[in-house]
């Protein structure tokens, strides 16, 4: 039985594959580079004395917090890659933009969180999208394109007109209905025809995880599966209601 109706499974696999190497290179760097890379020892002192923890347990978790970065890197690619793999979307050559649908004439820019990109700089995604949907010599001209925050601010489903603030003029960009922000949970249903895709892949990953982990690729990886516990379903509603 297949993971999922929208995605073979092979696609599905190989999308959580690169994501678990690139952890895994993340952690492998950390240790290497920890030192190298300067640690602070007043704000390790301070730091562990705020969290109540040894100076042990605060070099393992900032261990872990360096690593992470390689990981959250590798999940913005993770979305990216895997909504490739559904219906007629597809990576352009083109690299300004993330996915694009010439069957239905979208395109999209895709960040992970809602604090990847700085709300300053918001402006710069609104005048990539414009350029590349309404410009005439564009090759994308009359599509509409999207920006999409896979986990807003808020649970609140939201498609609407992307109009970010200009610090520099105090104006916001023009609304356009050919330029649009939409949430991550929104943009799975449209891409996949699936309204609960986001928390169906959610579901499934534990097992495609632990598929994944059972390849020879990861053999000597010291590298578990977890198990679907309460606190497992408690981080989605946290973030997607």
């Amino acid at each position: 039985m297949a993971y999922l109706n929208w995605i073979t499974d092979e696609a599905l696999k190989a999308c959580v594959r690169e994501v678990l190497t690139k952890g895994l290179r993340g952690i492998s760097n950390a240790e290497k580079n920890f030192y190298r890379n300067g640690v602070d020892p007043f704000s390790a002192v301070f730091d562990a004395a705020c969290q109540n923890i040894s100076l042990e347990q605060w070099l393992h978790f900032e261990r872990t917090r360096q690593a992470q970065k390689t990981l959250q890197n590798a999940l913005g690619n993770f979305h990216q890659k895997l909504l490739a793999n559904v219906n007629d979307w597809e990576i352009p050559e083109l690299g300004f933009v993330d996915l694009v649908s010439d069957k239905t004439k979208r395109l999209a820019e895709i960040k992970n969180k809602h604090n990847t990109v700085k709300k300053s700089d918001l402006k710069a995604v609104y005048d990539e999208l414009q350029a590349a949907v309404l410009h005439k010599t564009s090759k994308y001209h009359g599509y509409t394109s999207y920006y999409v925050t896979v986990i807003p601010a808020s649970k609140k489903r939201f498609v609407k007109e992307f109009t970010p603030s200009d610090n520099e003029t105090k104006t916001v960009r023009q609304a356009n209905n050919h330029i649009l922000e939409i949430d991550g949970y929104s943009f799975y249903a449209l891409v996949t025809s699936e309204p609960e895709a986001l928390k169906q892949l959610y579901q499934v990953l534990p097992a495609v995880i632990k598929d994944v982990l059972a390849e020879p690729a990861f053999a000597n990886n010291p590298l578990s599966p977890f198990a679907q516990e309460p606190l497992f379903t408690e981080l989605f509603t946290k973030a997607f209601g």
